[in-house]
């Protein structure tokens, strides 16, 4: 690998608001060294790969490549495919012709089981290639990870969305339901609970995919909010079980992709399902269900600060793992430094450690009740979301 040659990057997954800071970190390292030769982007993942469909991120103007890490969603589109024996064989075929000796693939926990599948099958073929995985989830439930490049900006988004939501249902009163994405992994749910700066700001409860979901308990929570307050938000993950851990969406649902993933995000079903149940056995009139579905992902302009750096800084870290000798594939994780002051480092962790499986939310974050967060949580999240807009209510001085 001391030789010089040709780098290959591309995007798979869910995009999010700073996935293009990680593309550009790595870029922008690649064109200062003098090992790197070209530089290709596969658009739409291996699929690009397999079509051979590449570009010259080398040619790309300087200021154009900042603005694009700027931007919201995959640059180079994206994919959800796992790739078979066959797509290997094709993929090295690519690259050898292209002669490419670095290969990088920015995604979640399916991406990275993706490039464990090509450097294990790279390895059986003798096919000298180094293979890197750059973290990215919204969800933030890659393991070995602290937190993972997406999920600030997507929690900073859900903080918002829930801090406007409250002061509309302040407004109007009634119920209103909130459905976030979140699979297996609450985090990003347990996000809106940055929200509130009021006693009696909402989300009221918040319902994670780590406590079994019981539709009684459910409606009796917010009968009590609603009894007490004469309105109630509630924040829900797309991903919320019953006790046997069969995710109450999925029944409404079919759709799969190759890694065998419902597609818990495309129905506003679950949604319909908790606000019917509010509206029949509780007796309010005024019950309203939203899924944010995938505007979590990709909104402009709101991206977090730190997760916009630690984004770009991945990538640079993933570039220096491969050129520096010391890996020949992995993935970058983040860890947070110990004590009060927030900060990071980055390590190269084993790519099975990293692949397929994901992480949960620990249970020191979730209350007693299994219907909030606790304050460990707070301190956790916030350094990650930053500053959030600055709100203000009446007194309401009798005149």
């Amino acid at each position: 690998m001391a030789e010089k040659g040709n780098l290959l990057i591309a995007q798979s997954g869910g995009p999010s608001m700073v996935i293009n800071q990680s593309l550009v970190g790595v870029v922008l390292a690649a064109r200062e060294h003098p090992r790197v030769a070209r530089i290709f982007g596969a658009r739409h993942g291996i699929e690009g790969i397999l079509k051979e469909d590449l570009i010259d991120l080398r040619k790309e103007p300087k200021g154009n490549l900042e603005k694009v890490a700027q931007t919201p969603s995959s640059a180079l589109g994206s994919v959800r495919r796992k790739p078979t024996e066959e797509d290997c064989a094709a993929i090295f075929e690519v690259l050898r012709r292209r002669g490419v000796r670095w290969f990088f693939y920015i995604g979640g926990n399916d991406s990275a089981e993706t490039v464990h599948i090509i450097n294990e099958a790279a390895r059986k073929a003798r096919f000298e290639l180094a293979c890197f995985h750059i973290p990215k989830t919204i969800d933030n439930d890659l393991r070995q990870n602290d937190h993972t490049p997406g999920f600030g900006s997507a929690a900073r988004f859900v903080a918002c969305a829930l801090m406007g939501d409250d002061l509309d249902n302040r407004a109007l009163g009634g119920v209103k339901i909130d459905v976030i994405m979140g699979r297996h992994a609450g985090f990003l749910t347990a996000a809106s609970a940055l929200a509130r700066t009021e006693p009696d700001d909402g989300p009221h409860l918040i319902y994670l995919p780590e406590r079994p979901f019981d539709p009684d308990r459910f409606v009796a929570d917010v009968k009590a909010v609603y009894d007490r307050l004469g309105r109630c938000v509630v924040a829900v993950s797309e991903g919320i079980s019953d006790a046997e851990g069969h995710p109450i969406a999925a029944k409404f649902i079919k759709e799969t992709d190759s890694h065998g993933n419902v597609q818990l995000s495309g129905s506003g079903a679950l949604g319909d399902l908790l606000a019917n149940l509010v509206r029949t056995r509780c007796g309010i009139r005024r019950v309203r269900a939203d899924t944010f579905g995938y505007l979590q992902r990709s909104f402009p302009g709101i991206a977090s600060e730190v997760d916009s750096r630690e984004a770009r800084e991945v990538g640079e870290e993933a570039f220096k793992a491969a050129l520096g000798g010391r890996h020949t594939a992995g993935s970058i994780a983040i860890r947070r430094r110990p004590g009060k002051r927030y900060g990071v480092t980055y390590e190269v962790v084993k790519l099975r450690q990293v692949a397929r499986d994901t992480r949960s939310m620990p249970a020191s974050y979730i209350n007693r009740a299994g219907n909030d967060v606790t304050q460990a949580f707070l301190d956790y999240a916030r350094p990650l979301v930053g500053t959030l807009p600055v709100k203000a209510l009446l007194k309401g001085v009798r005149a």
